[in-house]
């Protein structure tokens, strides 16, 4: 089918997406691969963070099959700084998998790229749209925002609900539409045009037929839920250093920030931070230490929690570090620092005590 026999509103969005899209590099190469890592990269990531991280990354990954080649602890090292690091991991468990027992190439379904480590539903329906042509709706945040105001809707956008109704009023209006266009353009409406705030209604292509529009509720839509208040945690972390070299341990695979190198610690609970990182280094690396000076102290949200996080500098007292939590446990020189794969928190502590030139 063509655009001709796509509901007015449908064509206009597709022809406003064709002259007013944004030049990003995945559309310039909108090959599969291409499409996969950006698409996982985007994941709860605004695109102008994405746009480096990914050049980057296709520089020294160019092909699935170089990926699937690759170490994990480099992969998560051009990660660093983009956060939720399990999507860096199954990438890479992914492109394992694709190399090993799909032949090097991704499968062209939603249904069967679903199958994949790190690839859900919207993902999977995103890659086979946008990649394969697949007629399949896209309901991501954008989405839901442009359409419960576009139809009127006042239920809540965090239910699963409404994202299904959602995804059924849109599937036949994607057999008169180029999927790949009309995906992208709904996704590239929300950000630039109907946006959370002050949206430019009068700039929109589905002005004339927005219910929202006509009826005063663009303020009022889409509805939200409450979100439960996020908990804060206080921790503590150690950079404890011998002969110019601080300690780092890896962090298992599995679990939040899996693979990533750290400095031992953790959360205090209701202890002083400078009595509790004594104690967690004893329990993590079986070092005995002293605490010299308190280095910085920084606040950190995730997606389900706070920290607020206090670094001392140490030095050992008795005892060889040993890795009782974690896989491995390594003392780097400065120089070293720049080669570990680490979350952005570990970072600003790891510049922090280079800075401090008690750590040379």
């Amino acid at each position: 089918m063509t655009d001709d026999t796509a509901p007015a509103w449908a064509a206009a969005l597709v022809s406003w997406y064709r002259s007013s899209h944004r030049d990003l590099p995945w559309r310039r190469d909108p090959s599969p691969y291409a499409v996969w890592v950006s698409e996982i990269m985007l994941q709860q990531t605004r695109v102008d963070t994405v746009v480096g991280y990914f050049a980057r990354f296709m520089d020294r990954f160019p092909t699935l099959s170089a990926l699937a080649e690759a170490d994990v602890g480099e992969v998560l090292r051009l990660w660093e700084g983009l956060g939720y690091y399990a999507r860096g991991r199954n990438l890479h468990k992914a492109a394992r998998r694709v190399a090993a027992e799909l032949g090097g190439s991704l499968p062209s379904s939603a249904a069967a790229l679903a199958e994949l480590p790190g690839i859900g539903s919207y993902t999977g329906a995103a890659i086979a749209s946008l990649a394969f042509g697949e007629r399949i709706p896209v309901v991501d945040g954008n989405v839901l925002r442009v359409f419960t105001r576009f139809w009127g809707i006042f239920a809540d956008v965090r239910t699963l609900q409404v994202k299904a109704d959602l995804a059924a009023r849109l599937s036949p209006v994607l057999a008169g539409v180029d999927p790949r266009d009309f995906n992208q353009a709904v996704m590239e409406l929300g950000a630039l045009v109907c946006s959370p705030k002050s949206p430019s209604c009068l700039t929109c292509p589905l002005i004339a037929s927005c219910r929202a529009y006509a009826c005063g509720w663009v303020a009022e839509l889409p509805v939200r839920g409450r979100r439960a208040a996020r908990p804060c945690h206080e921790v503590a972390v150690a950079a404890v250093v011998r002969s110019g070299r601080v300690l780092l341990s890896r962090r298992p695979d599995g679990g939040m920030l899996g693979g990533l190198w750290e400095l031992p610690g953790g959360k205090c609970h209701g202890r002083s931070p400078s009595v509790a990182v004594v104690d967690k280094v004893r329990e993590e690396t079986g070092l005995v230490v002293t605490v010299r000076f308190k280095l910085c102290q920084l606040a950190h949200a995730y997606t389900h929690f706070r920290i607020a996080l206090h670094a001392f500098v140490c030095e050992p007292e008795t005892g060889e570090a040993s890795a009782l939590r974690g896989d491995e446990v390594r003392w780097c020189a400065p120089a070293e620092l720049g080669t570990v794969a680490v979350a952005r928190t570990t970072r600003q502590v790891l510049d922090a005590l280079v800075a401090s030139r008690w750590f040379r």
